[in-house]
């Protein structure tokens, strides 16, 4: 039986969820931005690459709040859905 997991333990398998999951939706909107500037779109592409700034300055906030927390959970290897 599994023991029920603390709501800190639980962050600190939820918060490298979020990081990797902002790296994939980063990835995503550079290739849009560059679409976008490809079709003459600069000002629509400037505000995707200011999302992407945005972003990171994100992941790097929910990266420090795990080191707060300890580091991720060791062993633990999620599955998850996209939606």
């Amino acid at each position: 039986m599994c023991e029920e997991k603390t709501n800190l333990e639980k962050l600190r398998i939820l918060l490298p969820h979020w990081v990797e999951h902002s790296h994939n939706h980063q990835d995503e909107f550079k290739k849009w931005g560059e679409i976008a500037r490809a079709e003459g779109q600069a000002e629509a592409a400037a505000q995707i690459d200011k999302a992407l700034a945005l972003m990171a300055e994100t992941d790097k906030a929910l990266e420090k709040a795990l080191a707060h927390l300890g580091g991720k959970v060791e062993g633990h290897h999620h599955h998850h859905h996209h939606h």
